[in-house]
């Protein structure tokens, strides 16, 4: 990752983010033998589950207005169509090909010649694990392998030193590796996880928008990654049109 200060075409400052990652109701013991942190959740610390909206409308057979909370399965299908693929307005400076990650928002932006972008739906660093720079496309791998790097080795036990690339591979059937730095752009095997801030710093594609924006990009392919704490006036600015 590399520190950027100076104007880099969408005026974006480059900030540094750092925090301790959290693990919510998680509960951490120690092996008196091993001394190996366990972590697991307790029978009783159920998962928070997501607050239903409450929508108004209009009904024609009594002439007033009325309520009602979206289902569990609505609910998925809107966070879908939230992050699904789209066709849209980006102006800017940057050349066509430049990739923009808009870790707050969860989107990734693919510049169109004429003032266009392709979006697509990612998950991102969740807190702790996030980040702000400008790196290059340094490789280019079709289905590939993951070696965990030896930090995500201590902080977990439960995966292993390495897996080769396939569908249950974490790193789904494409990545772009980003500079020098262990960020990838890749896809998932958790296609749930699109729109959440889950990841330890790597952006994640549902597989076939990965493979999309693969065959759209060249090595040395320039990327500009925003972490919450960018500023990200020059990308609405962008993506308003002004």
């Amino acid at each position: 990752m590399k520190d950027v200060t100076g104007r880099i075409g969408l005026a974006l400052a480059v900030l540094a983010a750092t925090a301790v990652p959290a693990f919510g109701n998680m509960v951490e013991i120690v092996d008196p033998n091993t001394g190996e942190i366990i972590r697991y959740r307790p029978s009783f610390a159920k998962e928070a589950a997501p607050e239903r909206p409450t929508y108004r409308y209009f009904d024609p057979s009594t002439g007033g207005y009325g309520t009602y909370q979206a289902s569990r399965e609505e609910m998925a299908e809107r966070h879908r169509m939230k992050y699904a693929r789209a066709h849209v307005r980006f102006v800017s400076g940057e050349p066509a090909g430049t990739i923009v990650v808009d870790t707050l928002s969860r989107y990734l932006y693919h510049l169109n010649a004429d003032g266009t972008a392709t979006r697509y739906g990612i998950g991102v660093g969740r807190e702790g694990f996030t980040w702000t720079g400008i790196e290059t496309v340094s490789r280019k791998r079709e289905w590939p392998d993951w070696t965990p790097p030896a930090e995500m080795l201590e902080r977990r036990s439960d995966i292993p030193e390495y897996m080769p690339g396939g569908p249950n591979n974490p790193l789904g059937a494409r990545a772009l590796y980003l500079g020098s730095t262990l960020y990838r752009i890749h896809g998932t095997n958790e296609d749930e996880s699109i729109g959440y801030a889950v990841s330890s710093g790597c952006i994640r594609m549902l597989n076939e928008d990965v493979v999309d924006l693969y065959n759209r990009t060249e090595i040395g392919t320039r990327v500009i990654v925003l972490g919450p704490q960018a500023d990200r006036s020059g990308l609405l600015a962008a993506i308003s049109g002004f």
